[in-house]
């Protein structure tokens, strides 16, 4: 078990002793129902956010660049697929745990109809559909038509930039893995466990470039390795895939994730993909979480001096978009064959004996591999320590204080005489008016601060995403305008496969060009903007955050003050104020995610294909017409002319289609998102700053009746409360102790 592991089991254990001290207390006589229910309800939190407690490390880098063979390493075994496929894609997350099992996670019907539906738009004909709803794969005569349909097409309508054109690959494998899920996915369950001896069946899925396509993600639970089993690697799809979509699913992982590891081949080296995604990662404010790692062919290598070579030359390189950056060598199938020796077949123990007499080479990648593991924990542990652990120690220290407070003031009444205990009620009842005041006017105050930031974030949400002025949107309204299809190079297309089968491929390749932009350049930008308005908001609380709590800090003081003269040993520890919101643990806590980034690509259905259609066919129809009355040779020139008056139409369409989509989209971000996060983190504030305070008022007035018509035994009653002292007493002594392992290990670690 790892030193953060120990410390947070030690916090548990205190958490646990807390809530039974206060249940142990609630129960006594002189408290009244309920008397420590906020308290009560931090202690639940703590246990249930140690608990939950998720670290996310993105593995990500380009195709077959050696990303889950790194993370097969980090887990001892042969887990995840090595070598996936370039058109499938999803997130493949990875933990710890006890057992061996995978989780994958499934569309809905109504997810793969959606797709279905975007990739049918502008299909060469739809004659072939009988019905004028929406598709339904469901439906048998949906199916059978739209195979056919698929049927009925060019090989060349097939292709795009000679690979397979992403639309008709998305259709052709729903259609052809519908019976193999149907009965499942008609049940109503989007999720299929397959544990132990079972848990290489979820290949038939994750490895299979039909089924895949049915998938939105998978889980993996694995039982080696020595990564901590709060902390989720997941292995990205290569960032130079030919689908737009595919860098959308990337970059939503990248917006939850705590630190990100960049894999780089050495066979191949930095090339311009790399430089591509590194670019855009920078664009989306995240380059300070990264580290990356050359995995190491020894195939491709003469000598540890050429290797050596290799790794400062691609360190020089990304020193130009990173300049404080941190590389190492690594190689991950040394390393996962060095880890599993016995169970190797025997072809791969030949190479890892051949890769082993390479001595200078592996000893050179084994003491890069053990620094890149201990820096690695170091990264992982600094976040943790210097945020759970220390705010959740210093809330338990505060509601321990509280308690000792509590004890010594009911201890105080029992040994006083009626008449002096109700002065004291009276006193203490005085003293608690005034801490309501004090409240009332943070919660006032508070909610006025709410309004003002709302009203700036507000402004910039508009500003940023304005059509005219704006971050974004003139720019890919510019883009629309400006992209060049080349018609030219569909002339033949028009003869041999007709105006719509041509109008068809013209759109893919339109749209594919519009997807890419949006993946590469408006996508982090928007993420960057979001970023900094977190970033905004988190700091205009903490600038407010400083005056409310020196006002709860003097309230306690003069409070603590007034029950000196009439309480022994009241203390003033329980005053300090710490108010730290943890952004993104609020957000992970609340379930709040920003709108994914494929959202941004769903303009296409505001684009008015018929109207596109349409006119494509009335123009096709007057240039035959023309036909007639003109020389042959300018048969193509009017075909032409057809078409290029179908792409203005259809880039009319698609910037009016691009501005609704994203002005319903700045207002789901603003309040779907940035508003609900005000409204988190102003909720988090109000309360940590709350929590200081406990009504003993209502508890001294119960304890006292009873006491007065002799309802408690007040000697029982008085033995009973030094009992709980001591137990406040040790488990202050306990938390002292924790607070100080846990600074040496955050000091040892920086």
């Amino acid at each position: 078990m790892s030193v953060y592991e120990e410390l947070k089991t030690e916090l548990l254990n205190i958490n646990q002793k807390v809530s039974g001290l206060l249940g142990t207390i609630n129960a006594m006589p002189g408290t009244s129902r309920n008397s420590f229910s906020s308290w009560e309800n931090i202690c639940q939190s703590i246990e249930r956010q140690l608990s939950d407690e998720l670290l996310r490390v993105a593995v990500i880098g380009t195709i077959k660049s050696g990303k889950s063979t790194l993370i097969n390493s980090l887990f001892s075994g042969d887990y995840l697929k090595r070598g996936a496929g370039v058109v499938t894609s999803m997130v493949t997350r990875t933990r710890r745990g006890k057992n061996l099992s995978a989780r994958l996670f499934f569309k809905s019907w109504e997810e793969v109809n959606a797709d279905i539906e975007r990739a049918l738009i502008l299909f060469p004909s739809m004659e072939w559909r009988s019905r004028k709803e929406k598709f339904d794969i469901c439906l048998d005569s949906d199916r059978r038509e739209l195979t056919h349909a698929l049927g009925t097409l060019e090989s060349k309508q097939l292709l795009s930039n000679d690979t397979r054109n992403l639309n008709s690959l998305y259709l052709s494998s729903y259609l052809n893995g519908y019976d193999q899920v149907k009965d499942f996915l008609s049940s109503g369950r989007l999720t299929q466990d397959y544990n132990g001896a079972d848990f290489s069946s979820h290949r038939d899925f994750s490895g299979n470039d039909t089924l895949a396509f049915y998938l939105k993600d998978i889980s993996l639970e694995i039982d080696s390795g020595d990564i901590d089993k709060n902390i989720e690697i997941a292995d990205c799809q290569g960032s130079d895939s030919p689908n737009p979509l595919h860098m959308a699913m990337i970059q939503d992982y990248l917006l939850v994730a705590n630190l990100l590891i960049y894999v780089i081949s050495s066979r191949t080296g930095i090339r311009q993909a790399d430089i591509n995604f590194l670019s855009m990662i920078k664009k989306m404010g995240i380059m300070d979480s990264m580290v990356f790692v050359v995995n190491c062919d020894l195939s491709e290598h003469e000598s540890c001096d050429e290797l050596k070579a290799l790794v400062g030359k691609i360190t020089t390189d990304l020193a130009i978009i990173k300049p404080d950056l941190q590389v190492y060598a690594y190689s991950a199938l040394l390393s996962l064959f060095s880890a599993n020796r016995k169970t190797l077949p025997h072809k791969d123990q030949q190479r890892l004996a051949q890769w082993e007499e390479e001595k200078k080479i592996t000893g050179f990648l084994n003491a890069q591999e053990k620094d890149f593991i201990a820096d690695f924990q170091m990264i992982v542990a600094s976040q943790r320590y210097s945020l759970l652990l220390s705010n959740h120690s210093e809330r338990l220290k505060m509601i321990v204080s509280g308690l000792d407070h509590w004890i010594r003031v009911n201890q105080e009444v029992l040994t006083k005489g009626a008449d002096e205990a109700a002065r004291l009620v009276k006193k203490i009842k005085s003293q608690q008016k005034k801490i309501d005041r004090v409240k009332s006017m943070v919660k006032s105050t508070l909610e006025g601060a709410v309004q003002q930031i709302k009203r700036e974030v507000r402004a910039d949400v508009d500003r940023f995403f304005d059509a005219r002025s704006g971050e974004i949107v003139p720019a890919l309204i510019d883009f629309v305008k400006n992209d060049t299809v080349p018609i030219h190079q569909y002339q033949d297309h028009l003869s041999a496969d007709g105006f719509s089968n041509t109008l068809y491929m013209v759109f893919q390749e339109f749209k594919n060009h519009i997807d890419t932009f949006m993946a590469e350049n408006v996508n982090p930008r928007i993420f960057h903007f979001v970023k900094d308005e977190e970033e905004k908001i988190k700091e205009y609380f903490d600038s407010i955050t400083g005056p409310y709590a020196l006002m709860i800090t003097d309230a306690l003081t003069k409070y603590t003050s007034a029950m000196e003269q009439s309480v022994s040993g009241t203390t003033a520890e329980y005053q300090k104020v710490m108010v730290q919101p943890d952004v993104k643990m609020l957000k992970r806590h609340n379930k709040l995610d920003l709108p994914p980034a494929s959202a941004t690509m769903n303009y296409s259905t505001a684009i008015k294909t018929e109207a596109i259609m349409r006119l494509g066919y009335y123009n096709f129809i007057k240039a035959v017409k023309r036909l007639f009355r003109q020389r042959a040779g300018s048969q193509t020139e009017n075909a032409v002319s057809a078409l290029q008056d179908s792409v203005s139409r259809m880039k009319k369409e698609t910037v009016e289609g691009l501005l609704f989509h994203f002005k319903n989209y700045r207002e789901n971000i603003k309040f779907q998102y940035i508003f609900r996060l005000v409204d988190i983190i102003s909720d988090y504030i109000f309360d940590a700053l709350m929590e200081r305070f406990h009504d003993y008022s209502e508890d001294l007035s119960q304890l006292t009746t009873s006491a007065a018509g002799k309802q408690v035994d007040k000697e029982q009653l008085f033995f009973a409360f030094q009992e709980a002292a001591k137990k406040v007493s040790d488990v202050t002594d306990q938390l002292e102790r924790f607070g100080g392992a846990i600074r040496q290990n955050a000091v040892s670690i920086h």
